[in-house]
């Protein structure tokens, strides 16, 4: 049981050697931080609908994804807005134009399993 922390090694395990097993699978409380709202920005399902449309299409500017999603043009720059301040997306200016995509490759992984 030499994972287990010192302010929880005196209570009593039925399997020790799956606790430390577990705490290995947990991992360091940061990168759990991080997943945790990796998560909470994919739990929403308008942010959820813009990535997949992104994901799927490639990049594309703020009316199609409202046209696409059924979202209103500011609901879609206030998703995208924190999309991109987490790094999940990335806009790419063309003349008036700003075009996203996902640029999160972990997210990408993700979403490969979302969808129809």
């Amino acid at each position: 049981m030499h994972l287990v922390p010192a302010d929880r090694a005196d209570r009593r395990t039925i399997d020790g050697h799956r606790v430390c097993e577990a705490i290995a699978a947990i991992g360091d409380v940061a990168r759990l931080r991080a997943w945790a709202d990796r998560f909470s920005l994919l739990a929403d399902p308008n942010r959820l609908a813009l990535l997949l449309a992104l994901h799927r299409t490639g990049p594309l500017a703020v009316s199609d994804l409202a046209i696409a999603t059924g979202m209103n043009d500011p609901a879609v720059s206030q998703a995208l807005r924190l999309l991109r301040a987490a790094g999940v997306v990335a806009g790419e200016k063309q003349g008036r134009v700003v075009r996203y995509r996902v640029v999160d490759t972990q997210v990408q992984g993700l979403l490969e399993h979302c969808g129809p």
